[in-house]
């Protein structure tokens, strides 16, 4: 029985943080949070249609698939938010663990980018939200070196 784009990323994403597949050919990347989404979206990267396996999907990760057109999502863990917003798209996706939140890496508050996109619907205003609060971190990164 041949394997759906979905069960290919699935099967595709041990030991990295994401992996993409459209018509059997996937390719994946390593980078942390929302940063491998937010490179090809920066790259113009064509995903439309492709299937996406994640280690994590917050909203912020969700919005990012919707812009670039996912056709579907598995989370390895997955908000109640990103699994809402996925839905009101018409993105079909799946989970390991379902979660209230998404916390952050030193596991003492919510996710930066999730505080971003809280109370945003457009994922056009959510992607900018991100970019913008990406740039604010760099820079708080830098200054406290």
């Amino acid at each position: 029985m041949k394997m759906t784009d979905l069960q290919i990323a699935t099967d595709n994403l041990r030991g990295h943080s994401i992996c993409l597949c459209r018509d059997g050919v996937y390719f994946t990347d390593d980078g942390r949070g929302i940063s491998p989404m937010m490179s090809f979206l920066e790259d113009k990267r064509e995903l439309c249609g492709y299937s996406a396996a994640d280690v994590i999907v917050g909203k912020a990760a969700a919005m990012l698939f919707v812009k670039a057109g996912i056709a579907e999502v598995y989370g390895e863990i997955m908000s109640a938010a990103a699994r809402d917003y996925l839905a009101r798209h018409g993105i079909p996706c799946s989970f390991g663990t379902l979660t209230p939140k998404i916390i952050n890496r030193r596991g003492d508050g919510i996710c930066p980018m999730e505080q971003a996109v809280a109370d945003i619907d457009d994922f056009e205003a959510g992607y900018l939200a991100l970019k913008k609060k990406i740039s604010q971190l760099r820079v708080s990164s830098a200054n406290s070196q």
